[in-house]
């Protein structure tokens, strides 16, 4: 039997995110006392009405093929679902569903970008954007920011890595994993650059419903025709409506990349799940409540989940403005040892001794371009957090 695996697989690396929490939910499998901080996934249980609806779908027969672009009524609802959101108009032809976020990135990728092509990822960033970009035959071009400026993306550094070869650049806000949201005039400024350099500019609004503080998202193609006609808009009911395993997820762009992209859809998933279109359909068009209701709670969490690292001797923690993450600094316990002798030479021999010493799971930094840090979620209860803290403040004092 032929073993040699294909070659694009040789430049991709599993999700580190996804590696850390299935091996946690593993340990807990075998009677271990895990507590996992590392999911990007709520807690909260899909709020009553949606799943009702869904039962209600199967009833009626949403079982069957739906167009590969998605349900004309979810498609109306969603690109309604937008322009409530931003403030123009909408049309269904500019949407699509796929089967997650993730889904839609991949396609919005795999439509644009060609061999050769360079993808600008301001960074600490999201672990898949630069494998997708990769598996596309594009390169990802990681520029960081820096804490000391809350991570706030600084577009004269993205401005210095465009070349010849930029096709895109993709931007996360709020941040998975710093939490930090880009205010008005950086969004801007990087509109400029796309209009400047004709670049398609990705956002990436998976989180836009969990902000924190007063602080709020702001949409580029919100600033003019032109930079509307070169902005891919994903967005979802994953997060905001604790619906992550239902996988949908939104596109909003021009009508000729959203008719490329449900070409290669119909080639891969061909549609996202019909009960799960008919579930999506109900987070739109039912009642909200329960939204406010887990924002609220994740910002509790968010301040108590901050407090707490920030006293751990040696943790410095920028506060993080939106998502569910805090991105401490523990780079100070780089080259310390453990109780047992072994050097801890980096961020994931670090959160193996977490997971190993204090049986917790948190996920290293250096997955999201940021060595020595650590992603922690806060999207879990609040007494999952204060036992984790807790183990992982004594686990950082036993290294020396």
């Amino acid at each position: 039997m032929p073993s040699r695996l294909a070659n694009r697989l040789s430049v991709v690396s599993p999700s580190m995110t996804m590696k850390v929490t299935a091996l946690a939910a593993e340990l807990r499998a075998q009677g271990m006392d895990v507590v996992s901080l590392s999911a990007g996934e709520p807690d909260f249980d899909t709020p009553a009405h949606v799943k009702e609806a869904a039962k209600r779908a199967l009833d009626a027969g949403a079982t069957k093929y739906t167009a590969v672009e998605g349900m004309p009524k979810l498609r109306a609802a969603v690109a309604a679902w937008f322009a409530r959101a931003h403030g123009f108009e909408v049309t269904p032809a500019e949407v699509m569903v796929s089967a997650g976020a993730k889904q839609a990135i991949h396609n919005a990728f795999h439509a644009l970008l060609d061999p050769g092509d360079e993808v600008i990822l301001p960074a600490p960033c999201w672990v898949s954007y630069a494998e997708i970009a990769k598996l596309a035959g594009a390169t990802p071009i990681p520029v960081l920011s820096r804490p000391e400026d809350g991570f706030a993306i600084d577009p004269a550094a993205i401005a210095r890595a465009v070349t010849k070869a930029t096709r895109m650049i993709v931007v996360c806000s709020p941040s998975n994993p710093t939490g930090a949201v880009c205010g008005e005039a950086t969004l801007r400024a990087l509109a400029d650059l796309a209009e400047k350099h004709d670049l398609w500019l990705l956002t990436d609004d998976i989180y836009r419903g969990l902000c924190y503080g007063g602080v709020r998202c702001v949409q580029p193609a919100t600033f003019g025709p032109e930079i509307r006609r070169r902005t891919i808009i994903v967005d979802g009911v994953s997060k905001s409506h604790a619906m992550t395993g239902w996988r949908i997820g939104f596109c909003l762009a021009p009508r000729e990349v959203i008719a490329g992209m449900a070409t290669l859809q119909g080639q891969s998933t061909t549609n996202a799940a019909a009960v799960s279109q008919a579930a999506a359909l109900a987070a739109l068009e039912g009642p909200q409540d329960d939204l406010e209701r887990m924002r609220l709670a994740f910002d509790e969490r968010r301040q108590l989940m901050v407090r707490a690292l920030r006293v751990m001797p040696g943790v410095t923690c920028v506060e993080p403005q939106g998502a569910f993450y805090a991105f401490p600094d523990l780079s100070a316990f780089l080259g310390k040892r453990a109780p047992e002798g072994r050097t801890i030479d980096d961020d994931v021999a670090l959160c193996e001794y977490l997971l190993a010493s204090a049986q917790v799971a948190v996920v290293p930094g250096s997955a999201f371009f940021a060595p020595g840090f650590v992603r922690l979620s806060y999207a879990t209860s609040r007494e999952n957090i204060e036992k984790g803290l807790a183990r992982m403040a004594a686990a950082l004092v036993e290294l020396r």
